[in-house]
């Protein structure tokens, strides 16, 4: 049975013209609307008081289970807003899908795909002044799940609190598209073989954090991470997943290893290559199969994807001892084009022939 929302208003919405101010310049993650959703969950009563309330602070108590044994999950998707003002989201379904996954592997409690579906549903429908036009603007959803039970000791939580909150974002590359360099982390790994890889989870995040300031302090935007076995198969950088082109039109991508969050955008890119006819393989990929083939041009286009950039071009690729590539080359044909064809059907400017699009409001 599917749950029914409680809907009660912010009685202090911000304006209209602070909201206009806002969204002129929103960036990434740094505002947010006036609503947010909240449902309970305990292991007597299931999900229960589901609500749409006024954006505001949690209560946690000191003894708090999410701040002492990490037991929480999330997820990451966008409300887009089309020409004729209607607003739709991309593929909401697999990020339900998902988040159950996340939470099977932490012990959480499973949100059923109708009632995530319908949480975005009802956040967006209650702040749709807050979702941006014009652009690459969106509106930035975040889910999240947290253990809430109040113990100290190693279990899984009675009680659980599931929450989503909605941020406007920006185009995520200012002045236009431009190719990134990446770091190649060879001392840290992102996640290990069994660990929680595959899940959406926030320690997966904070274990890419001390890397991604070493590809900082080395003038690059992400940091790439290798398998934690062997030290030598291509992963994901720190929260996208990455794609090579080769000479003779083929792609390649690293195949799920269990240790690779399996992204809605690469799902969505790898289908939509194979629409093309284009050859895709997903498989293990050995890093030094990448230095050398950019090196001898056979490798000809890297890029990332991810819900937050969509697709991002990558013109280089370094280490302590080594780099390939230019930054200042212009990026790839087929990068581009199927950035292009992936954002048209996102804002609605081409067919939506899979079926991919959810309409919010």
């Amino acid at each position: 049975m599917s749950l029914s929302f409680q809907i009660i208003p912010s009685a202090t919405p911000r304006s209209a013209s602070e909201r206009e101010s806002i969204l002129a310049n929103p960036g990434f993650g740094q505002h947010f609307t006036d609503h947010m959703v909240a449902i309970d969950w305990t292991a007597e009563k299931g999900w229960h008081d589901a609500q749409v309330r006024a954006y505001g602070p949690l209560t946690l108590d000191p003894a708090s289970a999410v701040l002492h044994y990490a037991q929480e999950i999330f997820e990451g998707l966008k409300a887009f807003r089309h020409a004729d003002g209607s607003i739709w989201s991309f593929r909401p379904e697999a990020n339900g899908e998902r988040l159950q996954r996340s939470a099977r592997r932490l012990a959480l409690p499973e949100l059923a795909v109708d009632d995530f579906v319908e949480s975005i549903r009802q956040i967006v429908k209650i702040d749709a002044a807050w979702v941006p036009s014009g652009g690459e603007s969106s509106l930035y959803l975040r889910p999240f799940m947290i253990a809430n039970e109040n113990f100290l000791g190693v279990r899984s939580a009675q009680k659980v609190a599931y929450y989503v909150i909605a941020s406007p974002a920006g185009a995520y590359f200012k002045g236009g598209v431009k190719p990134v360099a990446i770091w190649l982390s060879r001392e840290y790994s992102r996640a290990g073989r069994g660990g929680t890889g595959a899940a959406k989870c926030g320690g997966n995040y904070a274990s890419s954090l001390l890397p991604q300031k070493e590809a900082v302090a080395n003038g690059c935007s992400q940091v790439l991470f290798l398998d934690s076995q062997e030290g030598r198969w291509l992963e994901e950088l720190g929260g996208m997943n990455v794609f090579l082109v080769k000479r003779d039109g083929s792609v390649i991508t690293p195949e799920l290893s269990g240790s690779i969050l399996e992204g809605i955008t690469r799902l969505s890119v790898l289908q939509l290559l194979r629409d093309r006819g284009v050859a895709v393989t997903e498989r293990r990929i050995d890093v030094q199969e990448w230095i050398d083939g950019v090196a001898s041009g056979d490798i000809v286009e890297t890029f990332a994807c991810g819900t937050a950039a969509s697709i991002s071009p990558i013109g280089q690729l370094k280490g302590p001892d080594f780099s390939v590539g230019n930054l200042e080359a212009p990026a790839g044909e087929l990068t581009m084009s199927i950035r292009a064809e992936l954002l048209d059907i996102q804002y609605g400017r081409t067919p939506d022939r899979h079926g991919w699009l959810t309409r919010l409001v």
